[in-house]
């Protein structure tokens, strides 16, 4: 197992393992998260944990031209109802992705220190969000890491009514000049959207940094 330290760096992506865990330990600075994410790591662990960092082999990613919208989610996208603005409420964003419950999960991997970290990352314009509100409430919405026009690097989604965050993810696709949206692991959601696996030495060629 990789150790991180006060050095800001990562082990050769390759070392992963199986699963994908890279590397535990460091911290979440901007410095941090930056490098990992250019890097094609993520971190992603829960409360009680030390911070475990991943790149996963194979990643799962959508590439907006590949983008799935059934028309009964067409539908729910020309009803007036629902607003989609972009980075108007990220911290509420978050916080919503973070207090949701989601099945089999007993608790949030978006601890407080991760809240702070990605609000920095927002604050100096490395992070988005997307919102989507009905009657001025906040019912749905993302967000990410957004490393330039090549990738944007998807965190979590929430809906308070229903297909909110599909509406939120829809729109931002049909609207975005984005080569390819990383979705990290699989989920059945997101493969009905459109979303498939590549693998980690493919997903690595969009990071051109």
């Amino acid at each position: 197992m990789n150790f991180l330290n006060q050095e800001i760096q990562f082990p050769d992506v390759s070392k992963a393992s199986q699963d994908g865990l890279l590397a535990l330990g460091g911290d979440l600075s901007v410095e941090r998260l930056l490098l990992a994410y250019r890097k094609g790591i993520f971190p992603w662990f829960e409360s009680d944990e030390p911070i475990l960092w991943w790149s996963p082999d194979p990643r799962f990613v959508l590439f907006p031209e590949k983008l799935k919208v059934s028309k009964s989610m067409k539908q729910v996208l020309r009803k007036a109802s629902l607003k989609v603005t972009v980075n108007k409420n990220f911290k509420g964003v978050i916080e919503a992705c973070s207090s949701i419950k989601r099945e089999g999960q007993s608790g949030s991997w978006i601890t407080k220190n991760m809240i702070d970290a990605y609000c920095k990352l927002f604050e100096l314009g490395y992070a988005k969000s997307v919102e989507v509100w009905q009657d001025e409430e906040l019912v749905g919405g993302l967000y990410g890491v957004d490393l330039g026009n090549n990738v944007f690097c998807g965190e979590s989604m929430f809906s308070k009514v229903s297909n909110a965050s599909k509406v939120a993810f829809i729109t931002f696709l049909q609207n975005t000049e984005y080569r390819l949206i990383d979705c990290q692991v699989h989920t059945n959601h997101l493969e009905s959207l459109g979303a498939e696996h590549i693998s980690r030495d493919e997903f690595l060629k969009y990071l051109d940094f």
